[in-house]
């Protein structure tokens, strides 16, 4: 336990120190915290060095939890379906290229299967928090470009959750059967489904049920304690812990108090997030990098050639104008935190050798160095690729938008709708139904068996069984029956009407499927007879009013659940408007930036500061905690923790974000602390004779008069019509230099006065 202190101590503050140093150099925080790893780690023998690895490395194992609990709080699987498919394509593609790139390097350097296959995932996703960083401090996060990056960021960080999965699956199976792998991923949709859709419909509810005697400290450990049992169950079905974090977070994501959480959850997550990342920098060994110096550095020329041709490529193939591609591809020049856990991952299964992670934290290091040159030189470089594209190129790419605008046909438009929604909604009540079957049969059945007998258990379970699937069976047939897509194709023809009753018979087998295989599991008789009886049941269910009842109250619940953030944000007015995805598709787009605490447009009027003539921007609206006042005149007046949302192109955005970071005053510093002092009201000093209120110690020397001392050592409190009088002992507060001023003007009066009567 002693080492264990003296080690998180040495840790911390060698986390403090460095981060500090980094932070005024204008560095990411993860580099510090890695160099600060490394400072603390068993291979720099100058300073002191941690004792007990294994307990930091537990600790590390919670930051990565945190970090991926926190991540799935900031998605959200609706936002995802909004995107449209054009950051989908650009993330997938992107993922492919880098990771057959990085399997490509391991292999060039004979490392094997296993080791080149993790390398790949390691160099597939970029850093979300360097590029975040990054155009921060070069001003550019207001570029549209930059939106479009950070779309495809967020879905690179879900995809790497899925890639995670399947590379723990490969390596517990040291194998690369497609049966195999395809298994794995149906037991892992399978898991993704139920505990998503079980998660939204239960969460929410609990915590509207105990909202009433929620404060901060009760949120943060429920949230916490959320987190953790969804990462036991994700282990016990065989999957990683941050998998399971990461689902809890995307379905908090979901709920009203997710900003709530988030905002609790923070502190814990940096706290446990530094500890990942220095744990990290204890495996640097500089003796491993420089025997693999070389590919060190091909694995950074690989990324960034890679990103710079590759990921352009992508971002192009998605529908972006080549000017923009070429930026988003440049700015993605580099690997950071997910490489880290991906790593830690193999070396934890221990399918990867000792010195990939070293040598991944070195190209980490390296390629982060290289981002902010890499994003100032993307704009040079896609001119150039312009001017040396042949023009009826550009012109084909320019026009391509307009393709994509073209309606698609009426039919096939109902068509993609309704099948959509089919399978989802199959998919997901599907999942409920086989959860249920498998809980009743794994769970239920030994019970009824040793309290009931073999037969009567066998019978009492299955009937619990089926009664407890039938609301989710009955949806699988029914559901969609009556939707507007549904009734404009049965007008179609005949044709449609023949489709859409394939489609009614296929969702009926796939509900008899469930209900048949509970009857042949539990009953001794012929299996056509289950058959029969799985088929009438299910007809039961369809024309039973009281499971339509619950099903259909079920599924409103869940919906309600679901949509109860966004129908929270469409209430306070916190949405985008309207028009901005129409904005999107110009030359100009919409951005929204907060007013700091120190701005000094606090308290100055729109009409003062002249965006519009300055800055080239219009101030569309200005949100203020729950209260929005759209299109304001110029007499609308800004204050501290504003959000504006502005309109104009990158050019004139980027202008106003970087004069809206520059015009602040420093704060007060900290260390600024009143002082209590007293003083004695000579003859000749200018407060004889004088009221506290014509005294001016308020106004001229901005100090507080507390009390005047009486006799007895009491301190009286002095009324502004108090006169001071010769001797009065008289207590004042004050900032110390305030104070200080106030005395020695009181003390130089005081012998102006003596030295002219002398």
């Amino acid at each position: 336990m002693e080492n264990l202190i003296s080690d998180l101590a040495l840790i911390l503050i060698s986390a403090g120190i460095v981060t500090l140093l980094f932070k005024r150099l204008r560095q990411p925080l993860v580099l510090g915290y890695i160099v600060a790893g490394f400072l603390a780690g068993p291979h720099m023998p100058y300073t002191p060095t941690v004792t007990e690895t294994a307990s930091i490395q537990t600790w590390a194992d919670l930051g990565v939890i945190f970090l991926m609990f926190t991540l799935g709080l900031e998605f959200s699987f609706k936002k995802i379906v909004k995107m449209g498919m054009g950051p989908v394509v650009a993330a997938c593609l992107t993922m492919f290229c880098m990771m057959s790139v990085g399997s490509g390097v391991g292999h060039l350097f004979g490392w094997g299967n296993m080791n080149s296959l993790f390398l790949g995932g390691m160099l597939a996703m970029s850093s979300t928090t360097i590029i975040y960083k990054a155009f921060d401090d070069l001003g550019l996060r207001q570029k549209k470009f930059a939106g479009e990056v950070l779309s495809v960021l967020i879905l690179e960080d879900i995809l790497g959750i899925l890639l995670m999965v399947v590379l723990s699956a490969v390596a517990v199976s040291r194998q690369f059967e497609g049966a195999a792998l395809a298994g794995s991923l149906l037991k892992l949709a399978f898991f993704l489904i139920l505990w998503f859709v079980v998660g939204v419909y239960v969460v929410p509810l609990f915590l509207k049920k105990t909202q009433r005697w929620m404060n901060r400290e009760t949120l943060l450990v429920v949230s916490i304690g959320l987190c953790f049992l969804l990462v036991m169950l994700a282990e016990r079905a065989g999957y990683s812990a941050a998998f399971g974090a990461f689902m809890m977070g995307s379905i908090l994501a979901e709920t009203i108090e997710a900003e709530s959480i988030e905002r609790v959850v923070s502190p814990v997550k940096d706290l446990f997030g530094a500890i990942f990342f220095v744990s990290v920098g204890m495996l640097v060994d500089p003796a491993v990098i420089a025997q693999y110096w070389l590919p060190v550095l091909v694995l950074c020329g690989a990324i960034v050639v890679g990103q710079a041709v590759l990921g352009s490529t992508s971002f192009l193939l998605s529908g972006q104008p080549l000017r923009t591609a070429v930026q988003c591809g440049f700015s993605m020049a580099q690997i950071g935190e997910f490489a880290f856990i991906i790593a830690s991952l193999g070396t934890s299964l221990g399918v990867t050798d000792q010195f990939l992670y070293p040598v991944v934290v070195a190209v980490s290091i390296i390629t982060t160095f290289f981002t902010p040159y890499m994003i100032r030189a993307a704009r040079p470089a896609g001119e150039a690729v312009e001017r040396l594209v042949p023009d009826r190129v550009l012109t084909r790419i320019a026009r391509r938008k307009q393709r994509e605008a073209v309606a698609a046909e009426p039919e096939e438009h109902l068509w993609k709708s309704l099948l959509m929604a089919l399978v989802s909604q199959v998919g997901a009540y599907l999942t409920l139904s086989i959860a249920v079957v498998t809980l009743s049969l794994g769970v239920l059945l030994p019970l009824c068996r040793g309290a009931l007998g073999h037969w009567v258990g066998n019978g009492v379970c299955g009937l619990l069984a089926v009664l407890t699937a039938a609301p989710f069976l009955r949806a699988i047939v029914m559901r969609k029956n009556h939707s507007e897509e549904w009734k404009q194709l049965s007008r179609r023809g005949r044709l449609h009407r023949w489709l859409l009753r394939l489609t009614l018979a296929v969702r009926f087998a796939v509900a008899v499927a469930p209900t048949y295989y509970v009857l042949n599991f539990l009953s001794p008789l012929w299996w056509p007879w289950h058959v029969a009886a799985a088929v009438g049941l299910v007809g039961l269910m369809i024309v039973s009013q009281r499971v339509k009842f619950v099903s259909i109250r079920l599924e409103r619940t869940f919906l309600q659940n679901l949509r109860s953030r966004e129908v929270k944000a469409r209430s306070e007015q916190h949405d985008a408007p309207g028009y901005a995805g129409r904005l999107n598709s110009r030359n100009i787009h919409i951005a929204r930036l907060d007013v700091p605490e120190c701005s000094l447009w606090a308290g100055r009027r729109l009409k003062e500061l002249g965006f519009s003539r300055a800055d080239g921007v219009m101030v569309a609206a200005i949100v203020r905690s729950d209260h929005r006042l759209n299109v304001p005149d110029g007499e609308a007046m800004l204050f501290p923790g504003d959000c504006l949302e502005v309109i104009g192109d990158d050019e004139s955005l980027q202008a106003f974000g970087m004069r809206l970071a520059a015009e602040q005053f420093e704060p007060t510093a900290r260390g600024t602390s009143l002082q209590l002092r007293r003083f004695i009201v000579r003859e000749g000093t200018p407060f004889v004779g004088r009221s506290l209120a014509e005294s001016g110690i308020r106004s001229a020397w901005h100090c507080m008069v507390v009390g005047v001392e009486d006799d007895e050592g009491n301190i009286e409190p002095a009324s502004a019509a108090r006169v001071f009088a010769e001797q009065d002992v008289v207590w004042i507060v004050g900032e110390e230099a305030s104070v200080r001023r106030l005395l020695k003007a009181h003390e130089v009066v005081k012998k102006e006065k003596e030295g002219t009567h002398a």
